[in-house]
């Protein structure tokens, strides 16, 4: 019987994967900032659906390193549309708790320009744009190189009492 790609890729994921950062990047302890939420994705730092980095640079932008492990899968060899949504969910709603706001993702857009390749590691860039009221908006995008796999915006809504 014929391998499917998700047990093609098995072999490959039980590698270590590089996350490490940029130059200049600090670590940054996302878990610590907002609890076992984080859970989802990057509950698992040795698992074949994401494994994912935190990291802040000198202006306090949050950037990430995530791996999309072969149990992402969507289009034969490529990522699912979900799972860079959940993604961008976590990175830009947590680049708004990393910059001082406890919020919820109240609306989250997601331009997907290309399929993304299961078992590479990309970049997600995010940085708060706009914050008035409750409201608070973020911006951020999934590259790798020159190739942008998606871009989103995300409003924020701020905790009450918090």
């Amino acid at each position: 019987m014929p391998e499917t790609s998700l047990e093609q890729g098995a072999e490959h994921i039980r590698h270590p994967v590089d996350l490490s950062g940029e130059e200049g990047w600090i670590p940054f302890d996302a878990p610590s900032l907002v609890g076992a939420s984080l859970r989802f994705v990057s509950g698992e730092p040795d698992g074949n659906r994401f494994r994912a980095r935190y990291y802040r640079d000198s202006e306090q932008h949050l950037h990430a390193r995530i791996w999309f492990g072969p149990e992402t899968e969507g289009p034969p060899g490529h990522a699912h549309g979900g799972s860079i949504a959940a993604v961008m969910d976590e990175a830009l709603g947590l680049a708004a708790w990393a910059a001082g706001y406890p919020i919820v993702v109240g609306n989250l857009n997601i331009s997907f320009r290309t399929m993304l390749p299961l078992q590479k590691v990309v970049t997600v860039e995010s940085r708060v744009v706009s914050a008035q009221g409750r409201k608070v908006m973020v911006h951020g995008r999934l590259f790798c190189d020159d190739a942008v796999y998606a871009e989103g915006e995300c409003l924020c809504i701020t905790l009450p009492g918090r």
